[in-house]
């Protein structure tokens, strides 16, 4: 059993909670999203996990990936984080709507 952590690694655990993200939000009004709180605990534990994982990838792999919105999202990990009672559901909305999708597609095509 190989327990090497590559970049590889982080990398398609990356994929797999941001697939997860999109499957599991598809198709759902903002109404409806915010009002799931199943579905809004388990989207933003994603997130977190997705920021987490790149933050594990190696510093020289994202500086060869500098369209990759590295820092944005260590920002979004950090704004769940320490403002959790507080988030703004609408930019998590929107985000996982408009920028997931992208950044996920963006990922795929370093694999």
């Amino acid at each position: 059993m190989d327990n090497s952590k590559t970049n590889g690694y982080y990398l398609n655990k990356i994929i797999l909670d941001l697939e997860f993200v999109i499957a599991h939000t598809e198709g759902y009004s903002q109404a409806e999203f915010e009002h799931n709180e199943l579905l809004v605990d388990s989207t933003l534990f994603r997130l977190i996990q997705v920021s987490e994982n790149s933050n594990k990838l190696a510093k020289n792999f994202k500086q060869q990936h500098p369209s990759i919105p590295w820092r944005a999202m260590k920002g979004l990990r950090n704004r769940i984080v320490h403002e959790y009672g507080n988030v703004d559901l609408s930019v998590v909305y929107v985000t996982v709507r408009d920028d997931i999708p992208e950044l996920l597609r963006n990922l795929k095509s370093l694999e």
